[in-house]
């Protein structure tokens, strides 16, 4: 059977849904194996009723049939640079809501965390060949072409200069030594509270074009503009978050075992990337939840941070820990490239809220929550691993969604919850339970 399709973006809602369905979903609409209805009642249920709402959720993507609801969660008790903060995040694993608000409320009643931006410039590149001698390009040919690169692009960086952004440095970066011909325009940004995805874009292009007129007119050799695209690598659109107390201060009655146990685990995540990607996961965990609360792009903000996790040839802990003095220290310096304003920041319902909820920010401010949510999750994890282990709280957290698989009532459930309070959760365990607590029920 040809499953293939022509057209498929120009068809109803409806119509995808029933094409979907009878190429891909038949067995599934046939024996009635899904649980809550028909595939097409499946898809109606997580579409809109609210007809203007469902548009613009529907302008978000392309070809949509449904909306894939996530969890918006509030981890409260937040004290970054003492102010307080009620911190959205949008994520699916409840323990890392859990984790990141046991960390807050930690670190709120031990001076809270300090968050400081180190940098705001983010880069563009025009990746371009000529052939033309790299000398003459390179001296004062190319403080010409910058000249005339700024001018050019005048009309597209007034906006963003009013606003106190605009272009800030345009670099020759030579690679004909790897690569024949190559040349890159290595450019840094400020584009103040917005991504600038599309500005930054729209003036590479821009460049693109008036370097082409420019070097063809100048040497008779004109170049080939390969691609004219912004980098998600921002190691200089950085900030830092902070926590520190007295050693006696970190755990319980054996503080400074347990202290040190930390500090190692960090440093284990420092020497090792088997550790070190598990470690940055955690963090990340946290970061992405922000992002996506924000509708800012997380994606963007995973490849960034792990390249900068690997900047210094060998990939590791984006976090460091220190004891010195008897007093514990616990930082991150975090990449993110994030935005207040534009994009679906202002067109999601729920980003508009969380952008209240936060006290709409700055991206600067946006920044320093987002960071310290990520040093708060670490700090979580890591705490766990080196004192009850990750995994008692984990499946404790787990157990409501083991319950809604096997369907438990809430009596069971809670019968479940009690049970459980001193004993490992895992599946079996949690059937097995049910089956025996069914069984006394029924006797």
């Amino acid at each position: 059977m040809n499953k293939t399709i022509n057209g498929f973006s120009k068809l109803s809602k409806q119509s995808k849904i029933d094409w979907l369905t009878a190429n891909f979903l038949q067995n599934t609409a046939e024996n009635g194996s899904n649980t809550e209805g028909s595939p097409s009642d499946v898809f109606t249920q997580f579409q809109s009723s609210d007809a203007e709402f469902q548009r613009v959720f529907d302008g978000f993507s392309e070809n949509t049939v449904a909306n894939f609801p996530i969890p918006f969660g509030i981890a409260p008790n937040f004290l970054i640079n003492n102010k307080t903060y009620a911190v959205p995040m949008v994520i699916e694993e409840s323990s890392v809501v859990a984790a990141a608000a046991s960390a807050a409320k930690f670190w709120s009643e031990r001076g809270g965390f300090k968050a400081e931006v180190l940098g705001t410039m983010k880069v563009g590149q025009v990746h371009f060949t000529w052939s033309g001698n790299g000398a003459i390009l390179r001296g004062l040919l190319f403080e010409e072409l910058k000249a005339v690169l700024i001018e050019k692009a005048k009309p597209i960086t007034a906006n963003m200069e009013r606003r106190g952004g605009g272009i800030r440095v345009i670099e020759l970066v030579d690679f004909t030594a790897e690569e024949p011909d190559y040349y890159q325009l290595r450019v840094q940004f400020e584009t103040c509270d917005s991504m600038g995805a599309n500005f930054i874009n729209s003036v590479l292009e821009s460049f693109g074009e008036d370097l082409t007129f420019f070097l063809a007119d100048k040497t008779d050799i004109a170049p080939v503009v390969v691609m004219c695209i912004l980098s998600n690598y921002t190691p200089q659109c950085v900030v830092r978050a902070s926590v520190e107390c007295d050693v006696q201060d970190f755990h319980h009655e054996e503080a400074a075992f347990y202290a040190d146990k930390f500090r190692r685990a960090v440093r284990i995540a420092k020497l090792d990337p088997y550790r070190a990607v598990t470690h940055n996961k955690g963090i990340m965990n946290g970061i992405d939840s922000v992002v996506l609360a924000t509708a800012n792009d997380f994606r963007a903000i995973e490849a960034c941070a792990h390249a900068f996790a690997a900047r210094d040839g060998q990939y590791r802990s984006l976090s460091d820990c220190s004891i010195e003095n008897g007093r514990f220290k616990f930082w991150i310096d975090m990449p993110l490239a994030v935005g207040t304003v534009g994009g679906l920041t202002s067109l999601h319902p729920l980003a508009k809220l969380s952008m209240q909820i936060l006290g709409n920010p700055s991206a600067a401010e946006l920044m320093q929550v987002i960071a310290v949510v990520g040093l708060a999750q670490n700090f979580g994890a890591v705490r766990s691993l080196v004192t009850t282990g990750i995994q008692r709280g984990h499946m404790k957290m787990h157990l409501t969604n083991i319950l809604n698989h096997l369907h438990a009532t809430p009596e069971e459930a809670t019968g479940a919850v009690a049970f459980f309070d001193h004993k490992m959760v895992s599946f079996t365990a949690v059937r097995d339970f049910l089956t025996s607590f069914r069984a006394e029920k029924s006797a």
